[in-house]
């Protein structure tokens, strides 16, 4: 067995199982010849694995094919609701969709990208699709731009070193150049832009989450490229979000 130590070694057969669940979460279910297909791996290896996350809750087999299971979620909410920034910007986010009628969003910085913590939806909103818990790379988003903004550039470059700087679009930021340019900006102006960056026809802006000179964490606002037009940021949005900010961290820093 490869039992990891201080070394960097690492448990493979817990590597092959986070692989199967990786798998499954990407398609939606499969049967146990797709699962060994997709990873390469014998049949009945694939079907170990099955069967052990099965017996242990994590996998559900149904019509022959196996899933997730809703036990994820359970321990997805009990890991986000044990996070002071969550039980301190919940509500905020929630007004703030519905003040808006856009989405709203809070998000912080984990292993080098951007989780989406908690989402609300106004009643004009647009969704993207973007699930709550998402991770994504942090130059695509104005979440994830306000939070990398902040950081020491050291742990900007190990950040880029690690996730890259992968395009989704052509107005994605591409180059560590363009980054440290866009990183300045949002500094001195105070809140990130984010434009058709990383989906087509979706802007977004977003403002940090500051408590003792720490970003613990960014909120933001998300929608049509028509309706998040620079006007409405600057009248309307801009001063939504920084009272919202405001909220947040005297509740964190307080509450």
């Amino acid at each position: 067995m490869d039992e990891t130590n201080e070394s960097g070694k690492t448990v493979g057969a817990v590597e092959r199982a986070f692989s199967v669940i990786a798998s499954l979460r990407e398609t939606g279910a499969m049967t146990v010849s797709e699962l060994a297909r997709a990873l390469d791996i014998p049949t009945s290896t694939a079907h170990v694995h099955l069967k052990t996350l099965r017996s242990l809750g994590y996998v559900v087999k149904e019509d022959g094919a196996y899933r997730l299971s809703f036990r994820f979620l359970r321990d997805g909410g009990t890991v986000r609701q044990r996070r002071h920034i969550y039980r301190s910007g919940r509500e905020e986010i929630d007004a703030l969709a519905t003040k808006t009628g856009e989405v709203a969003n809070l998000g912080v910085e984990e292993n080098g990208q951007r989780v989406l913590l908690y989402q609300s939806e106004g009643s004009e909103a647009v969704y993207d699709n973007a699930p709550t818990g998402e991770y994504t790379n942090m130059h695509w988003t104005a979440l994830g731009k306000s939070l990398l903004a902040h950081l020491p550039p050291t742990r900007v470059d190990e950040i880029i070193e690690t996730h890259g700087l992968t395009v989704t679009t052509k107005r994605t930021i591409a180059t560590r150049e363009e980054l440290s340019a866009e990183l300045e900006a949002v500094r001195d102006r105070g809140y990130a832009l984010e434009d058709e960056e990383r989906r087509n026809g979706i802007r977004s802006v977003a403002v940090p989450l500051r408590v003792d000179d720490r970003t613990i964490g960014a909120i933001s606002i998300s929608g049509p490229k028509n309706r998040l037009n620079d006007e409405r940021i600057d009248g309307v949005l801009l001063e939504e979000l920084y009272d919202a900010a405001n909220i947040i961290t005297v509740r964190y820093a307080y509450e």
